[in-house]
């Protein structure tokens, strides 16, 4: 099941990577709803959240609370917001998105498009 996360975990796709370690990776969405819009998602090649171990779910949890902390102390919003969807792509992943409202959340709002200048900057704040 090689999915375009898939890709970006390979590095055979290109992905403004935010923060990473042995089992997770965190990168900011190509098409986000809100400036920081970042998706979580796990090494492991699996597609629906709720058929990972309950080991693995809480440390994706556990990993995607540590970004959500750094993306809300450099991005000013009122909370970070969390969704789990899935049907996007075939692989398990989260939503972490800036808001200030909970219409920033409505997946069916226009995208916005990543500007490379934001996205190269929130890197490197977040890479600290």
């Amino acid at each position: 099941m090689s999915t375009i996360f898939s890709k970006i975990i390979n590095r055979e796709l290109p992905a403004y990577i935010i923060h990473e370690d042995e089992d997770h990776l965190a990168f900011l969405d190509i098409n986000p709803l809100k400036e920081g819009h970042t998706l979580v998602i796990p090494k492991e090649e699996i597609d629906y959240i709720f058929d990972m171990t309950s080991d693995r779910f809480q440390a994706l949890f556990a990993f995607s609370k540590e970004v959500a902390k750094r993306l809300k102390a450099e991005i000013y919003c009122k909370k970070i917001g969390i969704a789990v969807i899935g049907l996007e792509v075939s692989h398990a992943h989260i939503h972490l998105i800036p808001i200030n409202s909970v219409l920033d959340m409505n997946f069916s709002n226009q995208k916005q498009i990543l500007s490379r200048e934001f996205a190269e900057n929130l890197v490197k704040k977040l890479k600290k």
